[in-house]
């Protein structure tokens, strides 16, 4: 009997590893369709709704810690909701919070199932880097005019790639740039070309994209990424490496930038692009103008106005991701996600240095995250698929932190 329950054991096994394996590639190419978002519903959503929707129905487990994310997300959304109380005309507003609802229970999915398994990290991070090497060959076939109708990929002379709107692309590309900076430095030579390529194509997708944001988001990135390698690895010849390598990524970005600038079509846009305030910006009603006055009204209005209501009040949308939580979230939803912003980098912050398998994929999602959430502060992030992604992903790490601290403490007990 014990010998038939063991072959049957062994026997189910396989099955099971069969099983993760295919989940895992789901999940994967999950991660993959989020750079191919040119209409609505995107592929992404179909797809990801489904499997977020048939994991939970095979029993998705939620730990103590993810489900701190479930609770942040959870009051964010009731504060949203109650906004809707306050609309005269509610037209496509629960859609609006739909997708958000839907976004933010992708976060918690991606937390949930990297707990589970910590080497899915690394599909995650080659499916993105993979989508965002191809948006971005994309962005720069259309910039260029490389084949017919590839124009499909710019918008307003930028480069777009797969995406409605350069500024949305130009940040998707930073998490890979980041992650292919961190396997250049620490990873080995044999791969080097195919990473380096890879890091170019991008690089001159975000300078395509003359996106200010994703412009900052990327040197940010880079130069924090560098500065933290730099201060954990203790080896001389490693951190060596690291200064001969960042030089040589500073030289290639210069000459690349010089001989941009030799195309006329680049320079012009890229001279207009780089003043620091636009028109739109200083103007009477411009972003700076409508943030103030936002801010102002939103102190009368506890449950906020709604979403989407703001563009009709003021020429634009807020493009602040702090005055979009007050007015179409209400003051409960701005207090959720200041606290999930805080709670997210402080913890990150605290296991950002630890010796883990993890820890290079927590660096390159919280550095990244942390620049988000610096943008922020000019662009509305609440329906960026990428940007909850890097939530799930940090707080799957904070998860696995947690779940093996709990396993040191009860090695440590005395038997």
């Amino acid at each position: 009997m014990t010998a038939i329950g063991a072959t049957g054991a062994v026997l189910r096994q396989p099955k099971r590893d069969a099983l993760r394996f295919a989940a895992s590639g789901l999940v994967a190419f999950g991660v993959f369709l989020s750079g191919f978002v040119i209409s609505e519903p995107a592929p992404y959503e179909v797809f990801m709704a489904l499997l977020i929707g048939g994991w939970f129905i095979v029993g998705l487990r939620i730990s103590r810690t993810t489900g701190v994310l479930l609770a942040f997300m959870l009051v964010f959304m009731t504060g949203g909701f109650l906004s809707l109380t306050q609309m005269a005309a509610i037209g496509t507003a629960p859609m609006y919070l739909a997708v958000t609802f839907f976004l933010a229970l992708s976060s918690v999915f991606f937390s949930a199932i990297i707990e589970d398994d910590w080497h899915r990290l690394r599909l995650i991070f080659n499916a993105w880097t993979a989508s965002a090497v191809i948006t971005a060959l994309l962005g720069i076939a259309g910039y260029f005019q490389l084949f017919p109708g590839s124009e499909v990929f710019t918008l307003y002379d930028r480069a777009k790639g797969a995406f409605q709107d350069p500024n949305v692309f130009g940040p998707f590309l930073i998490a890979p740039s980041l992650y292919l900076i961190h396997s250049i430095l620490s990873g080995k030579a044999s791969a080097l070309p195919i990473k380096v390529a890879s890091l170019g194509i991008i690089t001159i997708g975000v300078l395509l994209s003359f996106s200010r944001a994703a412009w900052g988001l990327f040197l940010f990135s880079a130069v924090m990424m560098i500065v933290i390698m730099f201060i954990k690895e203790r080896s001389g010849a490693f951190r060596l490496k690291i200064i001969i390598l960042a030089a040589s990524g500073v030289i290639f970005a210069v000459l690349a930038i010089v001989i941009a600038l030799q195309i006329p079509q680049i320079s012009d846009l890229l001279s207009s692009r780089t003043a620091l305030v636009q028109d739109y910006d200083g103007e009477k009603f411009g972003r700076f103008e409508r943030h103030k006055l936002g801010f102002l009204s939103a102190m009368s209005q506890p449950l906020g106005i709604g979403p989407m209501v703001f563009s009709t009040i003021y020429p634009e949308d807020e493009h602040n991701i702090w005055l979009k939580s007050l007015t179409s979230y209400g003051w409960m939803g701005f207090v959720a996600y200041v606290g999930l912003v805080w709670t997210t980098l402080w913890l990150g912050f605290r296991y950002l240095l630890r010796d883990r398998p993890w820890q290079p994929y927590l660096m390159v999602a919280w550095i990244t995250l942390c620049g988000h959430e610096l943008i922020g502060n000019v662009i509305d992030t609440d329906h960026w698929r990428h940007h909850f992604v890097l939530f799930g992903i940090v707080w799957g790490c904070i998860a696995l932190e947690h779940a093996h601290q709990r396993r040191m403490a009860r090695r440590a007990r005395p038997a």
